[in-house]
């Protein structure tokens, strides 16, 4: 009889609407749109044009999902110099573009405001910047999915308002053979 009335006295005084409601997920983790840059995930080996090593790179999801991480590091010089960068990258819901936020042990920045995935690519410009007393210049940030093992990275400059551009770096992404 005691477990009856309990049960009727937790019925009666329990109040559905006042339970805890569970925040809803994600939309990085439920928006398929959040991992078109899906492809760079992982540890790579970068390659210049000639084949020669630049650096290595590791790419991985932080912050729920919401956020690629790069973190690159130059094949080092003979002086010894170790370059390295990072990198964030977001699909921004707000302005429905990709960007990435670039830095380096250098104090180099470089903030790319419009991005947008198509014909497997991810394609990063920025705002016009001074380039000297004279020019203005863009620079275009694009990765190409070439497959599971493989990104093409590809940075070009243009100082006539994205008339032309020239090549600023071309790599080559090769997955780490552990992670094949």
């Amino acid at each position: 009889m005691k477990y009856y009335f309990l049960i009727l006295t937790l019925l009666l005084f329990s109040n559905p609407s006042s339970a805890q409601k569970l925040p809803p997920p994600s939309p990085c983790l439920t928006d398929p749109i959040y991992r078109q840059f899906d492809f760079w995930i992982g540890d790579w080996e970068a390659f210049n044009l000639k084949g020669m090593k630049a650096g290595d790179s590791r790419i991985s999801l932080i912050l729920d999902s919401c956020t690629i991480l790069e973190e690159w590091t130059n094949v080092p010089v003979p002086n010894g110099f170790g370059y390295k960068e990072k990198s964030f990258n977001t699909y921004n819901a707000a302005t429905k573009q990709w960007q990435q936020s670039w830095t380096d042990n250098m104090g180099g920045s470089t903030f790319y405001a419009f991005g947008k995935a198509e014909d497997k690519k991810i394609v990063f410009q920025t705002t016009p910047w001074p380039f000297s007393k004279d020019t203005m210049a863009i620079s275009r940030l694009s990765f190409f999915n070439l497959g599971p093992d493989k990104v093409r990275q590809l940075g070009e400059i243009s100082k006539d308002a994205g008339v032309s551009w020239a090549t600023q770096y071309d790599l080559e992404y090769r997955r780490k053979k552990s992670q094949r």
